[in-house]
């Protein structure tokens, strides 16, 4: 585990002790909702709907639906709005954080810390009362891993962030499937080993992209502390991986062939692109392309995968 990067240094912590007061200018509802990240909560949800659309297999319970998204849409801005928190005085390093809320001090540190603490309290009763309690356990989970162990812990010291940081961000989809089955089934591991493969290439390329700022910043990112070549490596088991699983999918009747086309097709894209990234000289360019077709891959995947799940009696 590498800690180059670790933690700050004895004036950046008195720094950031000191913090400055607020600016003058209204705080507004735009800016609670950009804490919750909501581009973040708009690709979870997809994945949480298809995870409970696949469990249903098209008999699907409206009401519970709509209590099994809104309870995990509160863990996940929860979440979100715990990363910003923790992550204020990093933010302020990064062309592409630097506006931030927290970053600009446009909102306390102090009432972010309670809106975090209360969307996260709401979620877990939403969860609690009405989904079942294996969706709170996987909420708790995925709370767990994206607050402590990658935010906390392993975004600040290690290379290993972006891989086991990926689990938070795979839990979306299996908590709208077990609000459903109430059980941990093969569904729920494809899933889970869906969301779990896309992240690391998905976010490496954005790390490629951005590699001196993340470098300036400190964040021992793979790209930064392994470089641009051994990050291209190791996109390449992950997106080998995502093959199989539309695959799986079709054989143990999860979804239909079409689905398992589409997929099976842009993964075998995705990785077709991810091997010709060691013949190009523009880096930025490349990975730029590679990040926008790893969104459109997962956003078109869980499209045919609604469409096309499997009808049940």
């Amino acid at each position: 585990m590498d800690n180059r990067f670790s933690q700050p240094t004895p004036s950046e912590a008195t720094m950031l002790s000191t913090e400055p007061a607020l600016p003058d200018q209204p705080v507004t509802w735009k800016d609670f909702v950009t804490l919750a990240k909501p581009g973040i909560l708009r690709s979870n949800l997809i994945a949480t709907f298809g995870g409970f659309w696949l469990a249903s297999g098209w008999n699907v319970n409206y009401i519970h639906l709509i209590w099994t998204l809104l309870g995990t849409m509160l863990v996940m801005a929860s979440s979100c709005v715990f990363n910003n928190y923790f992550d204020r005085d990093l933010d302020t390093k990064m062309t592409r954080t630097q506006d931030r809320v927290l970053a600009t001090r446009r909102v306390s540190p102090h009432i972010v810390l309670w809106y975090a603490i209360i969307l996260g309290v709401l979620g877990m009763a939403v969860l609690t009362l009405f989904v079942g309690l294996l969706a709170v356990a996987f909420g708790i989970l995925g709370m767990f891993v994206y607050v402590v162990i990658y935010t906390l812990w392993l975004k600040r010291s290690s290379t290993w962030s972006t891989s086991l940081g990926g689990i938070s961000g795979a839990m979306p989809p299996v908590i709208g499937y077990v609000a459903v089955t109430h059980q941990v089934d093969l569904g729920a591991w494809l899933l889970f080993a869906m969301l779990f493969l896309w992240q690391p290439p998905h976010f490496w390329a954005l790390g490629i992209r951005r590699v001196e700022e993340y470098r300036a910043a400190g964040f021992p990112l793979l790209p930064v502390v392994k470089g641009i070549k051994r990050t291209k490596y190791q996109m390449l088991p992950y997106i080998a991986l995502l093959i199989p699983i539309p695959i799986l999918m079709y054989v143990y009747n999860y979804t239909g062939i079409i689905f398992m086309i589409v997929s099976l097709v842009l993964s075998v894209l995705w990785f077709g692109m991810a091997v010709a990234g060691f013949r190009k000289q523009d880096n930025d360019k490349w990975a730029k392309t590679a990040f926008i077709f790893s969104i459109n891959y997962l956003t078109i995947s869980f499209i045919m995968m609604i469409i096309d799940t499997v009808h049940h009696s």
